[in-house]
Formats: structure tokens, sequence, C-alpha cells
């Protein structure tokens, strides 16, 4: 990897992604129950994405595509998530943005939600149980984000739905995880907590240690650039926000956390201009995939939290992958910007390393495709990409290439009824919409534009056969 660029002259870069919040659950993008004021400043100060998407419609592949810009279906992990005690996802010799950002001279830390796997050690020699109840926590985790880059971390495994409920900071637990959950709220599963766990005071202890990042790094290394990988376990569900943003939505506990997210953006914004580093940093807020359609009592308070597209997170459907994305740099982000150009965040690796002006070995980041100029405005002889693979939850592929977008199967192939359908004799093979003229996928066209139909699938089977999609890439 070549370096052009020194340390000092390079932005840092703070990258905040949120979990399942949707296209809709910013004022930005046209909520109402919700106040989104930070995000929605980033956005005026910026510039506001409508047609990003994550790489798939669940956490754990959207975020192994954030920090390899590599699809995961191309990993071992073809469908669905990891849980808390699974493995590492990522291979300990694969390049990830924080390990591209560490070579060239960047300090980086992992706030937040994990969910990518991580290498426990158990009293008995055998797996882990679901439960976790067999693992030895004095015994420092390994293949987390120390071994991918990472110099430091507070994080938790998973969702704030999973087992074991601590935090990890750097390669142990604080805490040894040794009483059953209590209280267990809605979804969340069996297992071990430390004694002092609150569920409602997770996402204020990472914004307490985002905050502390940035304060020690400007007093102690002001001239070096860093990374800050941000990841809230709100809006998730079990949705408990903490008592001084209870009722600060009209759109229940869910809403209240999505206005929790956003004082956190506020919280990192503050700490940056209390330092003078609002100049010098891109500030990246998004989502992981999209979000449930109600709160977790089944009601929706008035809030589109997709806003009109069609489907919820694990959907094939835009609803369960299209995202909120802003981005705000001074001095290369024109104020007020919106743009439609189609990016995925797997582009992130990409779009950095096209900051740096170095370039990404041919076996990294083989899905991604740098944005930088849709960023800046500047000149370019295309669109950011030519096309875009999208996965569901349970594995349903779909591609997207301008107008068209063809999705191999029927129904939502995740959360959203019918789940999967079967053809009708004589009927389409799969669903086909043009997104110019009918971006809610109403009408199924695969009868009516077989050219479209037969070129698109051709494609999709090249990007997955072949193992990269970048050109110049290889597996």
């Amino acid at each position: 990897m070549s370096d052009t660029h020194s340390p000092s002259s390079s932005p840092s870069i703070v990258f905040i992604m949120a979990d399942d919040m949707g296209y809709g659950d910013l004022g930005c993008y046209g909520a109402t129950k919700i106040l989104t004021p930070h995000m929605d400043r980033l956005a005026s100060e910026g510039i506001r994405f409508t047609d990003a998407h994550s790489s798939a419609a669940v956490c754990t592949p959207s975020r192994y595509s954030v920090l390899t810009g590599r699809y995961c279906w191309r990993s071992r992990l073809e469908k669905w998530v990891l849980w808390g005690f699974e493995p590492p996802l990522i291979e300990p010799q694969r390049l990830t943005m924080a390990s591209m950002l560490k070579r060239q001279g960047y300090a980086t830390a992992a706030i937040g939600k994990w969910h990518l796997g991580l290498g426990w050690t158990t009293t008995d020699g055998a797996l882990p149980t679901a439960d976790g109840r067999n693992v030895d926590y004095r015994i420092p985790v390994r293949g987390g984000p120390l071994q991918l880059g990472f110099d430091t971390c507070l994080c938790i495994t998973g969702s704030l739905d999973m087992a074991p409920y601590c935090f990890i900071e750097d390669d142990h637990t604080l805490g040894i995880p040794a009483v059953d959950k209590d209280p267990y709220l809605p979804q969340q599963r069996e297992g071990l907590m430390v004694p002092d766990w609150r569920d409602d005071l997770v996402d204020v202890r990472f914004t307490e240690r985002a905050v502390a990042f940035i304060d020690q790094h400007a007093e102690q290394r002001p001239s070096q650039p860093f990374f800050l990988y941000l990841t809230p376990s709100a809006p998730h569900r079990p949705c408990v926000p903490p008592g001084f943003m209870e009722g600060a939505s009209e759109a229940g506990e869910r809403g209240d956390l999505v206005a929790l997210v956003d004082w956190m953006v506020g919280q990192i914004d503050d700490a940056l201009a209390r330092h003078d580093l609002q100049e010098r940093t891109l500030v990246i807020v998004t989502s992981d995939n999209g979000a449930r359609l109600t709160n977790y009592d089944g009601r929706d308070y008035g809030h589109r939290s997709n806003g009109d597209l069609r489907g919820q997170k694990a959907d094939i459907w835009d609803g369960g992958h299209r995202e909120p994305f802003i981005a705000r740099w001074p001095g290369r982000i024109a104020p007020g910007t919106v743009t439609d150009q189609l990016t995925c965040l797997s582009d992130l690796m990409a779009t950095c390393a096209d900051i740096l002006g170095v370039d990404l070995p041919a076996d990294a980041g083989q899905d991604s495709y740098s944005f930088l100029h849709a960023l800046t405005g500047a000149p370019a002889s295309g669109p950011v990409r030519d096309a875009l693979v999208h996965h569901s939850g349970d594995g349903m592929f779909s591609l997207r290439k301008g107008r068209w977008k063809l999705i191999r199967g029927f129904g939502s192939g995740g959360f959203s009824e019918p789940k999967h359908a079967e053809p009708v004799p004589g009927g389409p093979l799969g669903q086909l919409y043009d997104m110019e003229s009918d971006w809610q996928e109403t009408g199924n066209a695969w009868l009516e534009h077989p050219t479209a139909v037969e070129e698109l699938s051709h494609l999709l089977d090249e990007v997955q056969s072949q193992g990269f999609s970048r050109p110049g890439a290889r597996p």
C-alpha cells in the first residue's frame, strides 16, 4: 500500500453507525415524531445521501462489510447474524478499515456494539454454550478489535439482547459475568451479567468513552489523526432509554432511543468543537440496516421508521437496507448538499483510501468503491458504482443497476410477510422493479422486461462467482 500523505495532513474520521435506525427516523429524512436536531444540523452543514445502502439487511454482515469492504456472504456467514459466543468472523490476515488507517499513522478506537465474533476460552474445553455459562471470563478474548487494527476498544459482544451482559475493554471483560440476567427485557436471551449491569446506560457509557478518547487524544497527540468507530446499541430492542431520554420522542421507547443516538452525535460534535477539531474531521452518521416497523409493543405511534420504503429490517426490499447517511467535512463538502448517488457502506474503505491517496491491495476491499467525488462534488467520469448486490436476513439476493432492481425469489426474505412465496406457473421467476418510477417496489415488472432480467441475472452470477466486484481486485 503506497503512502502519499503525511499523518498531520490527513483528516480525522468519526464513523457513527446506529443499530436498526431506519431511513425515516431522522428529521432531515422526514420524521416528525422524533426530533433529531444534531443529525439534522450535520446534514445542513454537509451532505445527505438518498440512495445509500448497507450491504445486508441485518447487522453482523453489514458490519463485516464496513470494516473489510467486502460482501459478507463471501465469508462463512451466508445468512442472518452471529450470536454472542461465536468465533471471530473477520479473518486475522484480512486488511480492515482500522488496520489500513493505522498503517497511515492513525490512532484507532472501536467503541460500541461489536457483533463480529470473539475467541472465548471455556472451562471444559468445549465450544461455548449459547448462554456462555461454560466460558472462563478471566481469560482474555482473542480475534477482536485489537487484532484487527484498533488500538483500543470498549464494546459489547453483540446486540443488547445477547449475553454476556458486560463490557469488554480491549481484550477482557470489565468484571466477571456471574449472576443470571435480571430482569430479562423484551427479546433478551438467557445468560449471565456482571452484578452492576444497566441496559439503559450502555450507550451513555459508550458516549463517555468516545468523548474521553477525543479529549485525551487532542491533549496528548494533537497532530495525529484518529479513526473513531462508534457503534451505539440503540435503537435496537430491548428499547430501554435512560431516564433523561424517556419521553424524548412521540414514537414510544424506540423513538426515544433514536433521540438518544442524536444526543450521542451532539456529544461527539461538542467534543470536536471543544478542541477545534471540526474543521479537520470527516464525520459520518448512518445505520447498519433498516428499522423495525414498530416499537416492541407492536405500535408505530404514527411514525414511519423506514419512511415510505417497502419492508423493514432483514427484508430484501429497500426498507431493509436503504440507510440514512449524512457526512460533514468542512471545506471539502459543500453545506446543504443532497446526492442520489448509489452507494454502499462497504464503500467506506475505498473512500478513505482515496482520501489518503493510497491504493487498496488487490486482495482487500473487493467490493468497495470510492464515493469521494460524491462527497466533495468533484468531477467524475461516472457514478460511484455501476451495480450493488443486496442481501436479506434469510439469504435472498438482489442486484441493483441503474433504474432496475432484480430480486431472486419471492417475498421479503426477512421479517415481513410473505417471507417466501412460490412462483406461479407461467408467471415471473423473481421480482423486478423500476426504481425510478416504482421506488416503493409495488409492481413486479419481470415479465415485461426480459432483457433487463437477463442482463441483471448474468451480472449477479458474475459477482457471486468471481469473488470480487471492484475492478482490479481479486478474491
